[in-house]
């Protein structure tokens, strides 16, 4: 469905007006695919995120700064999302051997069973943008998103 007819709007001031609409509109219509993905899990988009930076750590542990940093929606609060973690026993807490005061966070053995869970359900959601885009259209689509985001 083209944006005009998504949003109900003819005109645009320009291309890039419309480009950068069209990105924003996207970006919503993926995570909310996203989220009805992740639902059956009762984990949020962000806390996948914290999980698959764990697992791509794992046995090392990751300090909070460092989620933050690697965290794909830069705005989270990842103290928050970890202590919500910490609750459901998908990760684990500690103060750090180095510093009193930075504390180390680990994907239990629950995270990762759960996490293997829900990145088939997004594996199986992504696969499904092959009905609607080639391969070739999806590496074009990146490096354009790569160059705009390159200035």
């Amino acid at each position: 469905m083209k944006i005009e007819d998504a949003i109900q709007q003819k005109q645009f001031v320009s291309e890039f007006q419309k480009a950068h609409i069209n990105v924003l509109f996207t970006a919503s219509f993926l995570n909310q695919k996203t989220l009805k993905a992740l639902k059956p899990f009762q984990i949020s988009p962000q806390q996948f995120n914290i999980l698959r930076i764990l697992r791509g750590r794992h046995p090392q542990p990751a300090s909070v700064k460092l989620l933050t940093e690697k965290m794909i929606d830069k705005t989270s609060n990842a103290s928050r999302l970890v202590e919500k973690l910490r609750a459901k026993g998908l990760v684990a807490r500690e103060a750090s051997d180095d510093d009193r005061r930075k504390v180390d966070v680990q994907i239990t053995k629950a995270g990762l069973e759960l996490l293997e869970k829900a990145s088939v359900a997004i594996e199986r959601m992504i696969q499904n943008y092959g009905t609607s885009i080639s391969s070739e259209e999806a590496g074009v689509l990146n490096g354009l998103l790569d160059k705009l985001r390159g200035k």
